[in-house]
């Protein structure tokens, strides 16, 4: 994707991260410094984003979500993370409309990339959530098991019950209900 191998952020990167952020050149431009300080090589591998994401999470464990996360911005599928795609990412995440998140969360959960997000995707996404987050949340009802929590979003969203998800219908779900919104795109905080 970028040419992040160098120490200066190439101007091609730069011009296009102007163009499909939020953020202005003086920010994209210490976000590079960030990111080339934490990873010289100009790539996040898993095992950074890993060590990196985990400390956000110190009751849980962030294996399994952290894993989703890193798919999802590894938008090339290259098994690292280069900065144009880190920064697309977190800009949706940090600074995105309603509806780019949802897109970026709708992928996060369509873990086979089919187009459709099926129960069991869900139930997967659920569990690492409460793995990361731990035992000791408060705020949310955790008693509740990702099975019947994935039972009871696909009741509100699958609105032609074919037992899948469409972008659409997770979107359209989303929007129409605060507490699945903050919910499915860890809005406050995750599940």
């Amino acid at each position: 994707m970028g040419h992040a191998h160098s120490k200066k952020l190439p101007k091609e990167d730069l011009d296009f991260l102007i163009q499909n952020t939020n953020f202005s050149e003086k920010q994209i431009k210490a976000w590079y410094k960030g990111f080339m300080r934490d990873c010289p090589t100009g790539q996040l591998t898993r095992d950074k984003f890993l060590e990196v994401y985990s400390s956000f999470f110190p009751n849980g464990n962030a294996e399994k979500f952290c894993y989703h996360v890193f798919r999802t911005f590894d938008g090339d599928n290259s098994g690292k993370i280069d900065f144009r795609e880190f920064l697309l990412a977190i800009n949706i995440t940090s600074a995105g409309n309603p509806e780019q998140k949802l897109e970026w969360a709708f992928q996060m959960y369509d873990v086979n990339g089919d187009g459709f997000i099926e129960p069991t995707e869900m139930i997967e996404i659920i569990s690492a959530i409460y793995s990361m987050v731990g035992p000791n949340i408060t705020g949310n009802d955790y008693t509740i098991s990702p099975e019947q929590r994935t039972e009871e979003i696909f009741a509100k969203m699958d609105l032609n019950q074919d037992g899948l998800l469409s972008n659409e219908e997770f979107i359209k779900g989303c929007l129409s209900d605060q507490f699945l919104f903050q919910m499915l795109t860890a809005d406050n905080d995750p599940i």
